[in-house]
């Protein structure tokens, strides 16, 4: 089991919630986040002051997978950010990270039956 995270941008999400349901992902949790990552924040003077802009509105989904969907899933959020972006600076990331354990709450199944 592993649980992907992917940093998108916000007007991104609902090219990447469709791919992500035609590769056979359904079940996302889908977060409103700030950050910044490489880009160089350039300094803005407002009224006589030298400014750095706000961090950035951007959307995290996380999304608990079994081994088989892993592939499919990142493949399926790449597809998507890439068809309008053409690499633009801070499209974002995909991090994988193993996932121990999983529980259901409501029925008390573990493990890959409670993705």
């Amino acid at each position: 089991m592993k649980l992907i995270i992917a940093i998108i941008r916000e007007n991104q999400l609902d090219q990447v919630r469709i791919a992500l349901i035609e590769a056979g992902v359904s079940r996302i949790t889908v977060s409103h986040v700030s950050g910044h990552g490489r880009v160089i924040q350039v300094e803005e003077i407002y009224r006589g002051q030298k400014v750095v802009p706000n961090l950035v509105p951007n959307v995290r989904l996380d999304i608990a997978v079994n081994e088989d969907f892993v592939k499919p899933t990142c493949d399926a959020i790449i597809n998507a950010t890439k068809a309008n972006e053409a690499g633009l600076v801070g499209s974002g990331k995909i991090f994988i990270l193993p996932l121990e354990e999983v529980i259901r709450l409501r029925t008390g199944e573990r493990g890959s039956e409670a993705i």
